[in-house]
């Protein structure tokens, strides 16, 4: 497997796991029956949930990108020490993003998401050129 793929299957994988704190909490403020069922009310969230929820929906959205250009590199067989590099400052500006988010770090969380912005660039610009 390529760096490229084992960071794609690696920010894939986190992305999964994003849902889990912000459904605990939810069950710990609602009503289970709410929780698995269609309230009248919307569900009520710490702040800290809302956040993360928040965070989960903007890496889902930005994990298509990722995992639309690793798999073009992979395709093109493209894989460079920039690619691998791209790949990398991603996931780990992605693992960055949900925790600056959630424990409300505004500059934080918006530099991580302009550098995994910009590694999705790199992987754009090697597979373009």
């Amino acid at each position: 497997m390529s760096p490229e793929l084992k960071y794609l299957a690696m920010t894939a994988t986190l992305t999964a796991l994003l849902w889990i704190p912000y459904i605990l909490n939810s069950m710990a403020r609602n009503r289970l029956s709410d929780v698995v069922g269609y309230p009248d009310t919307p569900l009520t969230l710490s702040p800290w949930a809302t956040r993360l929820k928040k965070a989960h929906y903007n890496a889902v959205e930005n994990l298509v990108v990722f995992a639309a250009l690793v798999l073009v590199v992979n395709a093109m067989d493209i894989s460079s020490p920039a690619t691998v590099a791209a790949s990398a400052t991603f996931f780990w500006m992605r693992a960055v993003h949900p925790l600056a988010y959630t424990f409300a770090i505004p500059w934080l969380r918006t530099l991580a998401f302009a550098v995994a912005w910009a590694a999705l660039m790199c992987l754009a610009w090697h597979i373009l050129m």
